[in-house]
């Protein structure tokens, strides 16, 4: 199952604002919202915190990157 792991180090690091700040976490939750509607998940793993789903295509979509090793990405191909 494609997945890359949630590392937020800093989402609102660069922000000059309560506002900006509050204005960033919104954009990031309307995100998360929306693609937990699509069928995303978070998994809680060893190393941390992974996000995932099980159509490549939709995971791709989004323009994420696949962390599962190549080995295993060939594993799934029908």
């Amino acid at each position: 199952m494609a997945y890359f792991t949630w590392k937020e180090t800093g989402l609102t690091a660069d922000c000059a604002s309560l506002e900006a700040m509050a204005a960033r976490l919104e954009e990031a939750a309307a995100l998360m919202r929306r693609m937990a509607s699509e069928g995303f998940v978070l998994e809680r793993h060893s190393d941390g915190q992974h996000i995932t789903h099980g159509d490549a295509a939709l995971f791709e979509a989004y323009g994420f990157i696949d962390e599962e090793s190549p080995e295993r990405q060939l594993d799934l191909i029908a």
